[in-house]
């Protein structure tokens, strides 16, 4: 008796998290001083930062795991 079978992809989604600290220089800060002279934290520039700095693999905890169907259905 002949068997079949159909071939699913798959997507396995891992999610982790890691804390990093960026230390604040003058290249974090506003270009542009504020209207009373005070150069603020750029929030674009402090992301970039921290990205950067979480490129490594190290310190990056588990926080969950999803399996779903892929979005693309080709053949292997």
């Amino acid at each position: 008796m002949a068997t079949y079978s159909v071939s699913v992809r798959l997507r396995r989604t891992v999610v982790e998290e890691r804390y990093v600290s960026v230390p604040i220089t003058e290249a974090l800060l506003q270009s542009d001083p504020d209207e009373d002279g005070a150069r603020r934290l750029d929030p674009d520039k402090l992301v970039a930062a921290a990205i950067r700095l979480g490129q490594d693999d190290a310190d990056w905890l588990p926080e969950g795991r999803e399996v779903t169907m892929h979005p693309i259905q080709k053949a292997p």
